[in-house]
This record gives structure tokens, sequence and C-alpha cells, in this order.
């Protein structure tokens, strides 16, 4: 009787033990997969950064005259009074 509980205890350790390891090599998958995606979540916030950044300067960039006058003239057709404007008609 003293041999089966013996038996029936390292039974009990030994399958303790195999939760255990099993437990924590999934918890170990589990952290590289969360370490992969806090990789990939940097790097989409680096780009959008900079994409913000060149939003802003565009944005900036949209006030000034230079601007303003290339899209009259790209746009709209525009031009200055006594401006001389040639027209490949090649294309």
């Amino acid at each position: 009787m003293k041999k089966n509980k013996k038996i029936l205890r390292n039974i009990f350790i030994i399958a303790i033990i195999i939760y255990i390891v099993f437990v924590f090599i999934n918890q170990q998958k589990t952290l590289n997969e969360y370490s992969k995606n806090t990789e990939e979540l940097n790097q989409q916030i680096a780009t959008e950064k900079a994409t913000n950044e060149e939003l802003k300067q565009k944005k900036d960039d949209v006030n000034s005259l230079d601007f303003i006058e290339e899209m009259a003239r790209e746009k709209l057709d525009m031009y200055y009074p006594n401006e001389r404007v040639y027209v490949d008609q090649g294309m």
C-alpha cells in the first residue's frame, strides 16, 4: 500500500512537472509572437510619422505663393499677362 502511494505521488509530481514545462513553452511562443508584433508595429509607427511629417510640410507649402502659382499654371492653365506660352504639339 505504501509502495502504491509512492508510485502515485511520483506520477503526480511528474505530471505536474510536464504540465509546467508545457505551459512554459507555450508562454515563450506567445512572448515571441508579441515581440515580433511589437517590432512590426514600431516600424508602422515610424512610417506613419514620416508620412505625417510630409503632410505637415505639404500643408505649409500650400499657403506659399510659389505653390499657388504652380497650381494655377498646371491645373488651371493660368499665366501672367503678356507672358508667352509655348505648347509642344508633338505629344
